[in-house]
């Protein structure tokens, strides 16, 4: 008996130990599709993670139903630290309560928020419409004539357009696309008349003269577009963005967990990224585990008394 307690020993000594995560590539779902602002998030938090721990982080897009698709394949994943994904605001909290959704914001555990990006509301830059103002004039005129683009119900932008209907009036027509660059395209090509697009979605659009910003939607204006006025300034209270950030299956590894949120707030502080978030025009919001799923909650919390007062679908 102590001769074969020895050689089991023995061969646990020799055994190499095992390294620390990870060991191989990490797979990063996007719930929207290429070009888009958490797309765009995720790549560069994924070159940045690459150089820190030394393995392939892969971005796989999963695009549709405004983020459910992605958020489903994230919550199904297997909680090895192996597949992480981005999720947004308010998105990954109005579609279970909107309606049976495929995943439950339990099924997920929060890492770190990355972004917020405050919405706005554009149209081509030969739109007919100037302003604000002249939008809502002829939604009064043309009742569901005017299209508004969304990338679907729940979305920072359907509850802009909402916003605005109630306030102005007007009855508009939503729009719901895969993700913002094909949102971009269809207002581009001349499909869809106005969209409703994050500022930092649209800005080398904006600087490049081919659409029109006709506000934003924040409590203050961008400094990346601080000629643009705000829907308050504007007589609207509306006042939305989208929040970018990191989540993994529940159950992953406590171990993986806290390496990747020290790595991504290492990203936030670190002088060399920031200048990167800065030319990509990405908003840095940086909040650490508890903060995200507090922010979670926070907004759970407002869109459940939200739909009981008032469902915004049918």
């Amino acid at each position: 008996m102590r001769r074969i307690l020895a050689l089991l020993l023995a061969c646990l000594a020799a055994s190499p130990a095992r390294a620390a995560w990870p060991e191989r590539p990490v797979t990063v779902i996007v719930p929207f599709g290429p070009g888009g602002g958490a797309d765009i998030a995720a790549r560069s938090l994924g070159r940045w993670l690459e150089g820190r721990l030394g393995q392939p982080f892969v971005i796989v897009n999963r695009a549709g139903a405004g983020g459910e698709i992605g958020f489903a394949a994230l919550a199904r994943a297997a909680p090895d630290g192996y597949t992480i994904g981005v999720v947004t605001l308010p998105n990954l909290v109005t579609i279970p309560i909107e309606r049976r959704a495929q995943y439950a914001v339990e099924q997920l555990i929060p890492i770190a928020n990355l972004v917020d990006d405050v919405g706005g509301v554009f149209v081509r830059a030969d739109s007919r419409f100037r302003s604000l103002a002249d939008l809502v004039a002829a939604a009064k005129r043309e009742a569901g004539a005017v299209s508004f683009g969304t990338t679907g119900i729940g979305t920072y932008a359907h509850f802009g357009m909402l916003a605005l209907e109630a306030q102005a009036g007007v009855t508009l027509t939503p729009v719901a696309y895969s993700g913002t660059a094909a949102m971009r395209a269809a207002l581009l090509q001349g499909d869809l008349q106005v969209a409703g697009i994050s500022m930092t979605d649209a800005v080398a659009e904006l600087q490049a003269g081919q659409v029109r910003a006709l506000g934003q939607m924040a409590a203050e204006r961008w400094s990346g577009a601080a000629e643009v006025p705000t829907l308050r300034e504007q007589g609207f209270d509306v006042v939305l963005s989208s929040m970018r950030g990191f989540a993994a299956p529940a159950g992953m590894p406590a171990a993986a967990l806290r390496r990747l949120a020290a790595e991504i707030a290492a990203a936030a502080a670190d002088p060399e990224f920031r200048r990167l978030a800065e030319r990509q025009a990405m908003p840095l919001h940086y909040l650490d585990e508890a903060g995200f799923a507090a922010e979670i909650a926070a907004q759970q919390a407002r869109f459940q008394a939200q739909w009981r007062a008032k469902p915004w679908r049918e």
